[in-house]
């Protein structure tokens, strides 16, 4: 079946899902495979369950009844689909990739555009090949703006995002130690991230540069990038600033402010702050947005915990975002402080060196107690009486109560597999 036929019966749709369980009624069921299954298995199931088609790509399932469309490739056809059905509206498009912060940022400019205009974002973290085409289905008449995350782990991946969703505007939030094991290194980091810049630069779209990140200035070859930064080249000058956890960013005279922890989170609030003032809002509009911002939880959260004060950041880490955060940490707070870190994922051969190097950076600063959690954490080497290791938050939960603790400040700092959260639910 060709991509306008197979569009014709998506509009008839309610929907589509890759879940055989979740399926709604008259939704269209996919059925794609994975390393451990295949979802053309589960093709009627989804029938019996709701589901108005079943899109396969096993023959022998081509011709059980009408409800079975063949096609050669499922996620092919969903991506086509997808790709097809974006071409279709005048929405404009902005891409959010990078290393860390893509979600929180993708956040603060939905929430700051919506104060003027229809807006739609990735739900969650769906930001890769599959997550990116269902995002792109939600895309309706209505919608002036989708904002849309591309997330990767290997290099290729964001240029074939970029041909899925084709952006007008985008941006790289930054390069930094992520996935490691996928990019094979640092330099393919950048590589691959940098796709995003070439697409636009291809295309005539706008890149929103951080003027004040060499590696992202040095990678940009496009002459219609948007530019922000301290820098004062930048054509968005911002000044940043800090008053009582409550970041502050001052342009052309007007104070924004955002309630979200961190300083590593001024240049996403900038970059949500600049898309805003590029897509002609108002300072005013552009400040309600970041009044009404959530992020999604486990990010950037300061929480009060009995008499402590918790800085939760626990649904994603890497070597770069882990060192920000604790450097931020260290800044900020300057008496009765404990670190809870979790085991970082995805590094691949640099995982011991980039664990051990985190435990050597903290060493001999002046932590009351810095508890680590994970297997990796676990292996690596420590001399201070101020560590403990368990290879699990549910071993430590069992042995350590944050509540017992008396007005400590406490980072907790780990990838969401750890469930470092469990810890202040105890």
């Amino acid at each position: 079946m060709d991509t306008k036929k197979l569009h014709s019966l998506f509009t008839s749709s309610s929907g589509v899902s890759i879940d055989s369980r979740k399926i709604s009624n008259d939704q269209i069921f996919f059925s794609l495979k994975g390393e451990n299954f295949d979802g053309n298995k589960f093709a009627l199931e989804a029938i019996k369950n709701g589901a108005k088609f079943s899109i396969v790509d096993c023959e022998e399932y081509k011709n059980i009844n009408d409800q079975i469309i063949y096609v050669k490739d499922c996620l092919k056809a969903l991506q086509d689909l997808s790709n097809y059905h974006r071409s279709l509206f005048d929405t404009k498009l902005i891409g959010v990739t990078g290393s860390n912060g893509k979600t929180t940022t993708k956040n603060l400019i939905y929430s700051v555009l919506n104060q003027k205009y229809k807006v739609i974002k990735t739900v969650g973290n769906l930001n890769n090949h599959i997550g990116v085409p269902i995002s792109l289905l939600n895309i309706k008449e209505d919608v002036d703006i989708a904002i849309i995350e591309m997330g990767a782990n290997h290099v290729g991946e964001i240029e074939t995002l970029c041909k899925i969703a084709m952006p007008d505007i985008g941006l790289i939030t930054n390069y930094g130690l992520a996935h490691l094991e996928g990019f094979g290194g640092f330099e393919g980091v950048i590589k691959g991230k940098t796709e995003m810049f070439d697409y636009l630069s291809q295309n005539y779209g706008h890149i929103i540069l951080n003027n004040d990140d060499v590696l992202q200035v040095e990678n940009c070859k496009g002459d219609l990038a948007i530019t922000f930064g301290e820098n004062v080249d930048s054509e968005f000058v911002f000044n940043y600033k800090k008053v009582n956890d409550v970041l502050q960013i001052e342009n052309e005279g007007f104070k924004y402010k955002c309630n979200i922890y961190g300083d590593y989170n001024f240049s996403n609030i900038a970059t949500s702050i600049t898309i805003g003032k590029f897509l002609e809002m108002s300072n005013y509009d552009i400040q309600l947005g970041l009044d009404s911002f959530e992020n999604d939880s486990n990010r950037s959260q300061i929480i009060k915990y009995a008499t402590n004060k918790i800085y939760l950041d626990a649904y994603n880490a890497n070597p770069t975002s882990m060192k920000a955060a604790i450097l931020n940490f260290e800044n900020s707070i300057k008496e009765n402080k404990i670190l809870v870190l979790g085991d970082m994922f995805e590094l691949g051969s640099f995982s011991n060196r980039e664990h051990q190097d985190i435990i050597n950076y903290i060493e001999n600063k002046d932590y009351i107690k810095v508890y680590l959690v994970g297997v990796n954490f676990y292996e690596c080497i420590t001399s201070k009486k101020k560590f403990e290791k368990y290879r699990s938050t549910k071993d430590m939960s069992n042995t350590v109560r944050l509540k017992d603790f008396k007005s400590m400040n406490i980072l907790i700092k780990g990838s969401r597999v750890i469930g470092l959260e469990a810890l202040i639910s105890v």
